[in-house]
């Protein structure tokens, strides 16, 4: 009996070497969005090259408080109408996208249908971002924590995910601090308008057993969605009670 060495069974076949390129031949990746086959050489790896293209990634000008983006001239103090009344107790936040199209379904795959797969899109899109990152490089990246019991029935919290995604992409040495838990199992924000929902969260963080914050360290707190900033802000306030000084926001998206 004549054995082939495994290199030839690959060239007969015509099988890529790479284990992930012979996953996306037996089970090519479909576009969380639109649900068609995504390329091969496409920018991401679950969502397709039209899809991409429509992905609404932030640009200047944009408000310093969320992120959201202005359009034309502007002109004097940018804050948008999201941040009405918010009275930030961070510096600036940022978003990378806004949340609709494709960027939505990314969001909605990682939180809704256990989508762990669907990260690297997410570190993708942080790294095209580059006024995100120009405020991430370097800090210390603190994602918004789940309450225990959803983060059991989760598996994960996706903040914390993003938020590696993010000191990767950043780099000069974003590491990943996890000094915040919540205390308080809540309602979802989902229904809640802003006043409901900054009442929902009172007194719902508290830093973590031991966590010790430098008043010379960048803290960026990191979340999936800015919608009212009642939920950042609630924990950006509690960062200020223990000690940070420089602390910003990002948010991979807005909406």
């Amino acid at each position: 009996m004549i054995h082939s060495h495994p290199s030839n069974i690959f060239k007969m076949w015509n099988w890529p070497r790479n284990p992930r390129r012979i996953l996306d031949v037996l089970f090519p990746p479909i576009c969380v969005h639109c649900r068609s086959l995504v390329e091969d050489n496409g920018p991401l790896r679950h969502v397709c090259s039209k899809c991409y293209d429509q992905i609404d990634f932030v640009q200047s000008p944009h408000c310093t408080t969320c992120g959201h983006p202005f359009y034309g001239m502007v002109e004097g103090e940018r804050i948008c109408p999201h941040c009405a009344g918010l009275r930030p107790h961070f510096s600036e936040g940022r978003t990378a996208v806004l949340m609709k199209g494709a960027a939505r379904a990314l969001v909605h795959e990682l939180k809704y249908h256990n989508g762990l797969h669907v990260l690297r899109d997410f570190e993708a899109i942080f790294s095209r971002s580059r006024h995100v990152l120009a405020i991430a490089a370097g800090a210390s990246i603190v994602p918004v924590p789940l309450h225990s019991r959803k983060r059991r029935e989760r598996g994960y919290n996706q903040s914390e995910l993003l938020a590696h995604g993010l000191a990767r992409a950043a780099g000069n040495g974003a590491c990943v601090k996890k000094l915040l838990c919540r205390i308080v199992d809540t309602d979802s924000q989902t229904h809640h308008d802003r006043r409901d929902r900054r009442a929902n969260l009172k007194n719902a963080f508290a830093p973590t057993n031991g966590a010790q914050l430098s008043r010379d360290e960048h803290f960026v707190l990191v979340d999936d969605v800015f919608t009212t900033g009642s939920t950042l802000n609630s924990c950006a306030q509690v960062l200020c009670q223990a000690g940070a000084v420089k602390l910003d926001v990002v948010t991979f998206g807005h909406g």
